[in-house]
């Protein structure tokens, strides 16, 4: 029997390269790796406009979805993307935002309200700072550019928040340098940072308050999860344990590599001792794959969510994924 072909769009990650590369390859499937490194863009077009067979895809918006009873995706236990997120936050230090409680009332853009990254970063503010959100005014638009940030397929909140668009001639980081927002919580470094005297970020000490995270929560943040398209899922359903077995070894041939002594592996002098923190925190896996392991950070995320008027209810992790 041939090969099952399938086109999978992804980043081009180091956890994924093996597959990127065809050193790895899922059994029975011959897997058109497809690298774009815009994730609005993977989304848009897999979600939007129906392309690619499988992909990786929002953590927040799958779940948004699926609590909604659209069922066009089934997801796999596999993590293409992850990052803690207290390092993106930024504020205009003449806003006097000074420490998170300053940010109650306040105008705080962000590129989609709805977006992973920002519900982790409102989730901890919330429940980690004692942040009331409930006064703000968020401006939602591009980082980067005037207009929005991509055309995500949008369901209506379970309740009232108040959001408005980015309608003037300037990018929402442009406006966090006019003073026109107080701080803005993004995906990615705002552009103007270090250029900008007055763009500072609101945690300096973010590595620090990451690392506290992670040791008293076993929380590191989600942000894309794998998914496949139903229809090829359900005529095909051992695709998605071939696939995962796939990416699970991708990932561990990445971190062999980076454990390799011999020569730097990154260009960061001080990589190995990074890495060597990284694994005694972690327990030796920084990018555990499967629920269980994942289970703090999922529930926070469906907290989360849940919290922010996203979903009707935390939902059980395990009704998330298909069996691998």
């Amino acid at each position: 029997m041939p090969n099952l072909p399938l086109t999978f769009a992804c980043g081009s990650y180091d956890r994924t390269t093996a597959l990127r590369t065809g050193e790895v390859k899922p059994e029975g499937v011959d897997l058109e790796y497809v690298a774009i490194e815009a994730s609005r863009d993977i989304f848009d077009r897999f979600v939007g406009k129906g392309e690619f067979d499988c992909a990786e895809l929002s953590a927040s918006e799958f779940i948004r979805n699926h609590d909604a009873g659209d069922r066009t995706f089934v997801a796999v236990p596999f993590f293409p993307s992850r990052a803690f997120r207290h390092a993106f936050i930024f504020v205009n230090r003449k806003s006097g935002v000074k420490s998170p409680k300053d940010l109650a009332g306040k105008r705080i853009g962000v590129g989609l309200w709805t977006q992973t990254a920002a519900v982790y970063i409102k989730g901890h503010l919330e429940n980690d700072f004692g942040v009331d959100l409930s006064g703000v005014t968020w401006v939602q638009g591009a980082i980067e550019k005037p207009g929005p940030h991509g055309n995500p397929v949008t369901r209506p909140l379970l309740k009232h928040v108040d959001i408005v668009e980015n309608e003037s001639p300037w990018s929402i980081a442009d406006l966090l340098a006019r003073g026109e927002i107080d701080a803005l919580i993004a995906a990615r470094t705002a552009p103007n940072h270090g250029s900008n005297p007055d763009i500072v970020r609101l945690f300096p000490n973010y590595r620090e308050i990451e690392r506290d995270l992670y040791a008293r929560t076993k929380i590191h943040p989600i942000m894309h999860l794998l998914a496949i398209r139903r229809s090829v899922y359900e005529k095909n359903p051992w695709v998605a344990a071939s696939l995962y077995k796939a990416f699970v070894k991708s990932k561990d041939h990445a971190l062999e590599h980076m454990r390799v002594t011999i020569t730097q592996s990154t260009m960061f002098p001080w990589h190995l001792h990074d890495f060597e923190e990284v694994a005694s925190l972690m327990g030796g896996d920084p990018w555990p794959c499967g629920v269980e392991p994942n289970r703090s950070t999922l529930e926070a995320l469906t907290l989360y969510m849940h919290q922010q008027h996203m979903i009707e209810k935390r939902m059980n992790i395990e009704d998330l994924f298909v069996k691998v």
